[in-house]
This record gives structure tokens, sequence and C-alpha cells, in this order.
């Protein structure tokens, strides 16, 4: 009934005038109004059309952009104001190009009077598309590297040059390295990237289409197309850019920074991430597998059993980059293992980010907990390892001989990997409650020294330390028969464990042998850990002085929400 009395008023404009005949306060009047309002909610209601006489207010001259403004955008008049002022200029190396033809006749289509200009600096597959309008211009540019094209997210001319710039090296290296797709048959030739006249039509028009929709989005104040669709691999507050592929055919959106941040956009800091769920989010897109700047640890054909092993290759380094940031000597795989996948993989992302960094200082970590965490058991197993031997208290191995995960570790160790090995566990200093333990591979002949280390760990209680060095030495002897030139990183150990409980439920049966109970209760232990540790060491771990102007990659991890802490010489 009451559609039936709003569907005449609401097709003709004459919604105000029919609400104004009802009486107010009325059931009828009160109807009205909310479905009214559910219908402005839902963005189902349009501007009515002017009244004869009245001129309409300024906006595009064609109907198709007046609509799409009017259904998208919160302040239609605004928008519509915005756009009915700007101009677009498409800058590329040739005007006459099917990139830039296909970019002007996109920003015509969006309502905008439309100059194109030649700029001899660009490559030829890429385009600039500027609006200008009484604000800042907004530029995003468009282009391709091998099958793969992009389209920057909005910023100034110079950020959206620096980006173009980035993408197309970063493209460049992962197609070298074989990361990304190959092309086709028949694009390129024998393999080799597609020419120009290779490139089909219509992924050109894909590619300038969505260049021109972000930049008209950009220009009326809409929202960023990339938002669009709740993305879960997309970080909130990260700039994203659409990464197209031409066979088969795919366009995708991805969170992305590039090394030049110009744009006050471009200085996010995220904060840490709140869970091990979120944090393994992060890696992911910094590990993305065209435009990722960091290795991705994954599990690839590695076994699962009877640990689970992840691995990562850094990448190369950069041939255009200061030849004082880069670090040529860094090993080139890592593999390592955790008592599960997802902690191996944030561990091994943590301990690549190190080497990348360029030297044995920094410490990364997903949060400040877990960076202080990984800082402070590294500088006291180094500190303990150097201690002379008859200064180290041994502790009775009836103190932790029980631990479930201890038990379950070393078994698999001797038993079934059978590898001859000996266990023994410090206490870090007397009266201290934090423990070293050390696995060391049993000497196969008479007159040997200590056996090679297999695994160690320093831990809150004998038994903790024990179950993780056991862990690490699974780790090493199933890491090196799956991968024998991998370099093996640091162990996996409790810091991981807040991170890792926090959001978590367990069951009341889950007790020590299980993981998941065992990350919650070392998580209860780790701050007076850490306490205990800085205590011993004298000094701990410290935020880098100069954040902003650290070498990559730590100004790109903090973006991202990582902790990079630089170790002080004393906590060592």
């Amino acid at each position: 009934m009451v559609w039936g009395l709003l569907e005449e008023p609401l097709r003709t404009g004459g919604l105000a005038r029919f609400r104004a005949g009802l009486e107010p306060g009325s059931s009828v009047r009160t109807a009205v109004d909310t479905l009214v309002g559910r219908l402005a909610d839902q963005d189902l209601l349009l501007p009515a059309p002017p009244a004869a006489g009245n001129p309409a207010p300024t906006g595009p001259a064609d109907p198709a952009v007046a609509r799409w403004i009017d259904a998208t955008a919160g302040h239609p008049a605004d928008a519509a104001a915005a756009l009915a002022t700007a101009r677009a200029e498409v800058l590329a190396r040739d005007p006459a190009s099917p990139p830039a033809t296909a970019a002007v006749r996109a920003l015509e289509a969006g309502g905008l009077p439309v100059t194109a200009a030649t700029d001899p600096a660009l490559p030829p597959d890429r385009v600039l598309l500027t609006v200008r309008t009484a604000g800042p211009d907004r530029t995003v540019a468009a282009g391709r590297s091998g099958t793969t094209g992009y389209v920057t997210a909005p910023g100034s001319p110079a950020q959206a040059r620096a980006d173009a710039t980035a993408l197309e090296a970063r493209l460049a290296r992962t197609t070298r390295t074989g990361t990304a797709q190959a092309p086709a048959e028949g694009e390129g030739g024998q393999g080799g990237a597609p020419q120009p006249h290779e490139i089909p039509y219509a992924f050109t028009a894909l590619l300038t289409g969505a260049a021109a929709h972000r930049l008209l989005c950009a220009a009326a104040g809409l929202p960023d197309p990339a938002a669009e669709g709740d993305d879960p691999r997309l970080l909130p507050g990260i700039p994203a850019v659409l990464l197209a592929d031409i066979r088969p055919p795919r366009a995708d959106h991805h969170s992305w920074l590039g090394p030049r941040r110009i744009c006050a956009d471009r200085h996010v800091r995220l904060a840490p991430p709140a869970d091990l769920a979120e944090a393994l989010r992060r890696i992911a897109a910094l590990g993305e597998r065209r435009c990722g700047p960091l290795p991705a640890p994954l599990p690839g054909d590695l076994p699962q059993l009877p640990v689970p092993l992840a691995t990562c290759t850094l990448p190369d380094p950069d041939p255009d980059a200061d030849p004082d940031s880069r670090n040529t000597g860094a090993p080139r795989t890592l593999t390592g293992g955790a008592p599960r996948l997802d902690l191996a993989r944030l561990e091994l992302f943590c301990r690549a980010a190190e080497l990348l960094l360029g030297d044995d200082t920094f410490t990364v970590g997903a949060d400040p907990g877990h960076a202080r965490g990984r800082a402070l058991r590294h500088a006291a197993a180094l500190r303990l390892a150097a201690a002379a031997p008859d200064r180290r208290t041994v502790v009775d191995p009836a103190r932790w001989s029980g631990h479930p995960q201890l038990r379950h570790w070393w078994t698999t160790l001797t038993d079934r990997l059978a590898v001859t090995a000996r266990l023994e566990v410090h206490r870090a200093a007397p009266g201290a409650r934090a423990y070293r333990a050390v696995v060391r591979r049993t000497p196969t002949g008479p007159g040997h020294g200590p056996g090679p280390v297999l695994g160690e760990a320093v831990e809150a209680t004998p038994g903790d330390a024990a179950a993780f060095a056991a862990l690490a030495a699974v780790t090493a002897v199933c890491a090196a028969a799956a991968e024998p030139s991998a370099v093996r990183p640091r162990p996996c150990g409790g810091a991981i464990a807040p991170l890792a409980a926090a959001g978590a439920r367990t069951a009341a049966w889950e007790d020590l042998g299980w993981s998941g109970g065992w990350l919650a209760d070392l998580a209860g232990r780790e701050e007076a850990l850490q306490d205990t540790l800085h205590r011993l060491s004298g000094a701990g771990p410290t935020p880098n002085p100069t954040p902003d102007s650290a070498p990559e990659p730590a100004g790109l991890l903090r973006s991202f929400g990582f902790t990079v802490l630089r170790t002080a010489e004393e906590a060592r």
C-alpha cells in the first residue's frame, strides 16, 4: 500500500510535495518516512529532475556521466561540480599510439575535455593520465612489462612516474627469475616479450579504461575502485595497484608501496598486526609473486612431516640500487621450520628481512614484543654460548625430561630420524628464570670434542628450552635433507607465542602436548622472560633512532606494521 502511494511521486520528482501533504506524526507519514529512509540508506534514490524554468545544477553535460555520479557519489552535487571544471591531459611518447588514443577516449567518455601531449622520456607503452581541478593535480600511470599490465594508485605526477618506474622494474625482475607467468604461445615470438603490435587492443582498452576510472573517481572525490568488493587481500590504508594479465585474461588489485614515497598518503604507518592471521596477510601482500618487494615463505614441495617446513629465496640485489646498500653476500635461499607452518612462514619472513637489511644488528618482528623477544633470545644465546664451561649451571634432567613437547621432538630426532644426539640444559644465571638448552650430535669416534650443535633455545623454563632445542634439531636435520644448499635461519622460539595465541581459542583438553595449548602457556610467561633477559644482558634492542631514514626495506616493513629493531652491541 505504501509503495503504491510513493511510486508516482518518486517517478515524477514530487516526493517533497507529497510528504508535505501528509499529517505530521500520522502512521502513513511515519511509514513513508521509514521507507524513504531505507531507500536512501541503500543509495536507491536519485535527485529529482529540475523543475521547468529552473536551470539544472552545474555538472557533466553527458547524461550517462550524470547518472553515474548520481548512483555512486555520496554528495552528487559536489562531485559533479568538481568534474565540471576539470581538464585532463594524456602524456605519452607517441600521442597517436594505441594506449594514448584509448586513454583519450576513456577520459572523454567521462565527460572531460582532454589534450594529448608528447613526452619523449616515457617508455613506449606507458601513459600518464592527469586531471587538473581547483585542487592539486591528480595523476595515474598505465603501462605494461611483458604480458602484465598495471595501473598505479592516484597521486601527484611525480609519484605516478616513480610508481610506474618501480613497478615496471619489479615486474621485469620477476619475469627474469621465472616467478611471473611466461608469455603464452604466440605472444612475443619464441616466448619473448610481446611487441606493441602483438598486444590485443582489448587489453590496452582495459588498462586505460581502468586508469581513467580511477582518475575520475579521485578528481570527483569518489571512493577508489580498488576498494570495491571488500577484497580481503587488500590492506586498508595501503595504496593498491591494478595488475592485469594478457592471457589468461585477469585483472585484480594488490596492496603496494613503491620505494619512492612522495605523496603524503604513501607515508602510511599501519598499526602492528593484532594476531598471527593478520601478520600472514601482510606477508602475503609484501611477497606477492609479481610486485612483492620481499620474499614470500611458502611450503613449496617441501615435506611437512615430521616438522612443517617453509622456504624462500632472497631477491637478487637491485642493479640500480646504491652500491653501499646492496647485500651481495646474502644467502640466496632460506629453509626453516616450526611447530606449525604458519609459524614457520612468519619466522622465516622475519629472518629474510633481517638479511636483506644488510647486517646482523637488525631484528625484525611482527610486533614490538615479537621483535624484542627474538632479539633478546639471540643475544642471550650468543652470550651464554661464549661463557666458560665451568660457569654453566647444569639443570637436573628430572626437571625437564617429562615435558610433552620435548618428548615428541626428541623421539622424532633420535628414533624416527635415527640421529644420535645429546641434550643439555643450563640456567642462564644463578637464580634467573631463564634457561639455555643445546642439542649436539654425538661424535662418532673417541677423542673427539663436543659434537656440532643441531639446535638451541633460550626460554623461561627448562622444559620449554629443551623442547625448542629439540624442535630446532629436528628442523635442521629435515631441512638439510630436503634442501642441502639452503641456509638455516635462527631457530623458532617462544617469542612468537603471544601473537599466535592472540584471539585463539583452546579447548579444555589442549594441554602442553598440543601446539595451541603450549603456545598459550608460553604466551603467559613471555613478558617476564624478556624482562629477565634484558636484566641479564644489561642492554636490549632499541628502535632505530632514525626510522624514516633507515635503508629499505626497513621503511617498507614499518609501513606495513612490522617492527624493526637495532640491537645494541651490549646485548650481544
